[in-house]
This record gives structure tokens, C-alpha cells and sequence, in this order.
């Protein structure tokens, strides 16, 4: 890893450690070949029991305060030490971890660049324990203006706002599908781009919509995982599909990290399979 490289901050689910979320999808393979630096924050059985980010907690979902504002020490920490680029910091999380992510999106939206939310929930989607447990289950659903109106609050920033990707499976039984889309409609809010999507692929079997600023660029996608349970996709290599190969990591023919990476203009290299399809005129 030279100076000035890129940095990545990679934030575990629930009953997850860092090592077990990294040694499942393979984040620091990744960062190995491609050259960027890697954080990789782990949650403390004191601070909660099964090791969630407290996405849904109001002292950890506002900026400089609790999670948010430790994660966001760390990434100085790390920025000052190896000299990283400030300019090009990004973060993902899968469930919680891409709950806490969504968060650090909206309240540092002048530290991160870009992010990817996994199995996740919109910013501030429930507000204490047992909302969050009926939002995961049922979806919380709110106009994109609403959603947007809460990133917009949750900091002073004005300039460019994050690039996001979101993953989830449509037969996720833990976080339902349905935060997925409401994710989507609070991005394309704070964006203000239009509600139908202006590129629909299918990547190696999977449905692809991308949102475009007014200069052609995608800074707003998403990848529906047919089949999926609750977890991250990953490219085994065995053509299996629907395969647990770690807690909460299944076989799904695609590479959930190298599609993000390059999403983010980390890899020059698009992977997968691509096929165009006709746009879905989705609301």
C-alpha cells in the first residue's frame, strides 16, 4: 500500500466479528491487489451482547456523537498515519454494519466518498431496539422526500454528496426487501435524481438499476440478489447458487466487493456478466 492510497471501512453484522466478516467476503485480498488501506471496526460484546453497530440508537445516529463519531476518529487515525487520500475514504457495512453505514453516510457526507449498504436499513429508519426489530421485519416505508429531508439534517454539508450502492436479497426473511428499496429512494432524494432508474442491467444473473447525475455518471445503484437469504453475496467460483459458505455469506455468482470497488473507482476492471435490459419504469 503506497501513500495517498484510498481507504476502505468495512463494518461487520450482527453476531459477526471483523475477522469472520473479512474472512467471508474477502475484503483484504481485495485491498492486497488493489492497493487501497483497510479499516475494519469491530463492535464490543459491552456495548451490545451480539456485537450489532447501535444503528438504531439515538445517541448513535447523530454526527460527532457515539458510533458515528468513533468510527469517524478512527478514519482520521488512519488518514494521518499512512497518509492516506482524505479526498477518496469509503464505507460498507452488511445488516447492522450497513445500518451504521448508512449512518456515517448522512452524518459525514464530507468524510466519505462513497458507500454500500448490505442487507441494510435507511438513516434513521427506526429509533430504539424494538422499532428496529418491526422495521427489519415489516419495512419502514417514507416518501424519498422524507428520507432525503433526514440526510439533509444530519449535517452542514452542501457540496457533493456520497455515491451509494445497495445490495439485497430478494428473499431476505431477516432485513426485508423492502428497506432495500426505501435506501434507494432516500439516495435518489438527496441526489434529486428522477425515481426511475436510468440504466437496467442484469449482472450474472442479477437485476442492476443505476440512478445518473446530469453528467451520465451512476452515483446511485442497486443490486436486487435473486434467490438471497440474509447476507452478502459472493462468486465461489463452484457455480453453485444459494450456498452458505460463511455465516451470512452465500454462493451467488457475483462478487458483492469487486462490484463495489469498482462502482467506487477503485478497480478499472468492471466484473461480471452484463446484459442491458429495457428500463423497468419502476416508481
Amino acid at each position: 500500500m503506497s501513500a495517498n492510497a484510498p481507504l476502505v471501512v468495512a463494518l461487520h453484522g450482527c453476531g459477526q466479528t471483523a475477522a469472520s466478516l473479512d474472512h467471508g467476503i474477502g475484503w483484504s485480498k481485495l485491498a492486497a491487489r488493489l492497493g487501497f488501506a483497510l479499516l475494519l471496526p469491530e463492535q464490543r460484546r459491552a456495548n451490545n451482547f451480539n456485537r450489532c453497530f447501535g444503528w438504531f440508537s439515538p445517541g448513535d445516529m447523530e454526527r460527532d456523537q457515539g458510533e458515528p463519531l468513533s468510527i469517524r476518529q478512527m478514519v482520521d487515525r488512519m488518514v494521518a498515519d499512512h497518509r492516506l487520500d482524505g479526498g477518496r475514504v469509503y464505507v460498507t457495512g452488511l445488516s447492522a454494519g450497513g445500518a451504521m453505514a448508512a449512518t456515517l453516510l448522512a452524518t459525514y457526507p464530507d468524510v466519505f466518498a462513497g458507500g454500500a449498504v448490505i442487507a441494510g436499513m435507511p438513516y434513521k429508519a427506526a429509533y430504539g431496539r424494538m422499532d428496529a426489530l418491526n422495521a427489519m421485519v415489516h419495512g419502514r416505508v417514507r416518501p424519498s422526500i422524507v428520507w432525503a429531508g433526514l440526510v439533509r439534517a444530519a449535517s452542514a454539508h452542501r457540496g457533493r454528496w456520497p455515491r451509494i450502492s445497495v445490495w439485497h436479497g430478494d428473499s431476505d426473511r431477516t432485513v426485508n426487501p423492502a428497506n432495500g428499496a426505501e435506501i434507494v429512494k432516500q439516495w435518489i432524494g438527496v441526489h434529486r435524481l428522477p425515481r426511475s432508474p436510468g440504466t437496467v442491467d442484469k449482472v450474472s444473473g442479477h437485476i442492476r438499476r443505476a440512478w445518473l447525475n446530469r453528467a451520465g455518471e451512476a452515483v446511485v445503484e442497486e443490486y436486487v440478489v435473486k434467490g438471497m437469504a440474509h447476507g452478502t453475496p459472493v462468486r465461489a467460483g463452484s457455480g453453485a447458487r444459494s450456498v452458505m459458505t460463511a455465516p451470512y455469506v452465500f454462493d451467488m455468482g457475483i462478487a458483492c466487493v469487486e462490484h463495489i470497488a469498482w462502482f467506487w473507482g477503485l478497480s478499472k476492471r468492471r466484473p461480471g456478466r452484463w446484459t442491458v435490459q429495457r428500463p423497468s419504469g419502476r416508481q
